[in-house]
């Protein structure tokens, strides 16, 4: 009665599609202490009706359009929960792909930072070299056909390019180079070490 709720932990995971940021989430909701939900984007995405799918997971390229107006108002929506969520004492762990390479700029990164004011978050980038994506692309879709992915393609190219930038990150991790677990536990040990992350605090910053 009376006492202060203390607020959950956030960490943010970004990075491009099969960069192993899946991966490192399971290992956060299995190892990490305490409650850990995942509000990323593809539990999002699932939430969405077929019709204004990808949604929140919209690529670089401005090819959608007719649905690009709706996704800041998902990522609005996604970040509104991910506060609230933490605010009731909840651990989240959120892997997404972020991004401005949309027809018009939405600036929807700093927006969502700003959403998370005064609430302990720990964005990480998550790394991984183009060739490491292709071969896990190639090996989810399997053997047949896999012909057709030895050309790189735009989209790949465009997302690798646009979902690190401008690059403000509390800390990185590569998954060409650790494991899944490996991250984690660099996740781990910056929690441990560094209390106060800033880096959404700086990225709030540029908000206009």
């Amino acid at each position: 009665m009376g006492q202060t709720q203390e607020l959950g932990q956030i960490i943010i995971l970004n990075g491009a599609p099969r960069s192993g940021k899946s991966s490192i989430v399971a290992v956060i909701q299995e190892t990490f202490d305490g409650l850990w939900m995942n509000l990323g984007v593809d539990r999002f995405m699932q939430m969405t009706p077929p019709r204004y799918l990808p949604g929140i997971g919209l690529r670089p390229g401005g090819e959608r359009q007719d649905i690009e107006p709706l996704v800041p108002i998902l990522y609005s929506a996604m970040y509104e929960s991910i506060a609230a969520h933490s605010r009731l004492g909840l651990n989240v762990v959120v892997d997404v792909g972020h991004h401005d390479a949309y027809a018009i700029p939405r600036d929807i990164l700093s927006d969502s930072a700003r959403r998370l004011n005064g609430l302990p978050v720990l964005f990480v980038g998550v790394r991984c070299p183009i060739e490491i994506i292709m071969e896990r692309r190639q090996k989810t879709r399997g053997k047949v056909g896999s012909a057709a992915y030895s050309l790189m393609p735009h989209p790949v190219e465009l997302w690798q390019r646009e979902v690190h930038i401008p690059g403000i990150y509390d800390l990185e991790v590569d998954t060409s180079l650790l494991s899944p677990g490996a991250c984690a536990e660099i996740i781990r040990q910056h929690l441990a070490d560094i209390p106060a992350p800033s880096a959404f605090q700086r990225l709030a910053a540029h908000h206009t």
